[in-house]
């Protein structure tokens, strides 16, 4: 039996351990993009990063059992509803991290996992109880102790970001519903293979700099002209095309493998991500009041692993001995 066709057993722990290293390599996404964003158009930065993210996740798939058989779908329909959404929540992200801090972008986006909380619920109908929502809510309430949104912080880009989690949140739908026919390379590479077409053709459009100028970030960094990266620029290209292909694929393999509700909170390490990057790229440190939120995200995901932890070795026990 192939990975593609192969339906995924469940696997908390493993599809846990998925969600956190995707969301840890994900960061280094953020940070390059943020990076970027001064200097380059968005589909310029988002179309190399698609070459090297296809040819990461290619060469994954040539070493995999399955090898480019898996590559061959029934559901070239469901595979354009998911990259249509994937594209459209990359975009709003990208153009909102652009105006904003990398933190305050970051902290808005982790509404996300409170919609894949209530979209698992209402259209996967998986079974969400009050343990985890009580997880999801503090860790939520973390993001809003270091998003501040009394003292002025919140930015009116911010409601980009809020496009892009509710997208990212109906992408991991997607995700769930076409787990049994498609491994995690197969849909990355559909999504890098959407990029791509969709980033090649803004920049036949745009790419000359004809509708450049704008003063207002997002605007700029959709609309900037293309220009040859130097050498010194080059490492953050290769960053990000490596943390998408390889982030993608373990988090999309989360999703897959494990209920939505329960891997959700676990993508909140990416906020304490966000701070380390800041204070490292970009010179910016957490007050106390940031690191209390850090330490409601942290402990939200970590209280959500040991009671799953538990309630396996639970399940274990109560197991008829024939069980496996």
């Amino acid at each position: 039996m192939t990975l593609a066709a192969a339906t995924p057993a469940h696997s908390p722990l493993r599809g846990i351990l998925f969600a956190l290293g995707g969301a840890l390599i994900l960061s280094v996404n953020d940070v390059s993009i943020k990076s970027l964003s001064g200097k380059y158009a968005l589909h310029q930065v988002i179309l190399t990063r698609a070459f090297i993210s296809i040819a990461l996740v290619l060469l994954v798939i040539a070493w995999s059992g399955s090898g480019f058989r898996q590559l061959v779908t029934r559901r070239p329909k469901d595979h354009l509803i998911r990259v249509s959404i994937v594209m459209v929540s990359n975009v709003t992200y990208f153009l909102g991290l652009a105006a904003m801090p990398l933190a305050d972008a970051v902290a808005t986006a982790f509404i996300a996992p409170i919609f894949v909380t209530l979209l698992s619920s209402v259209l996967l109908h998986e079974p969400v109880g009050p343990r985890r929502w009580a997880a999801v809510g503090v860790g939520m309430l973390g993001v809003l102790v270091m998003l501040r949104p009394g003292a002025g912080v919140i930015h009116p880009a911010a409601i980009l970001v809020l496009i892009s989690a509710f997208c990212y949140a109906s992408s991991h739908m997607m995700t769930r519903r076409m787990r049994d026919t498609e491994s995690a390379m197969t849909l990355n590479f559909f999504v890098q293979i959407g990029f791509i077409l969709v980033s090649a053709s803004m920049g036949l459009w745009v790419g000359d700099g004809h509708l450049s100028g704008s003063s207002d970030p997002s605007l700029a960094f959709l609309f900037r002209q293309w220009v040859v990266p130097p050498p010194a620029d080059w490492p953050a290209f290769l960053a990000t095309g490596m943390a998408v292909g390889i982030g993608g694929m373990m988090m999309s393999q989360a999703y897959r493998t494990t209920q939505a509700a329960l891997v959700a909170p676990f993508e909140y390490a990416g906020m304490p991500m966000a701070i380390f990057w800041g204070a490292v790229i970009f010179s910016t440190w957490p007050d106390a009041v940031g690191w209390l939120g850090i330490a409601l995200i942290v402990g939200a995901g970590l209280y959500t692993l040991w009671r799953e932890t538990v309630r396996k070795k639970v399940d274990d026990v109560a197991a008829p001995s024939g069980d496996l």
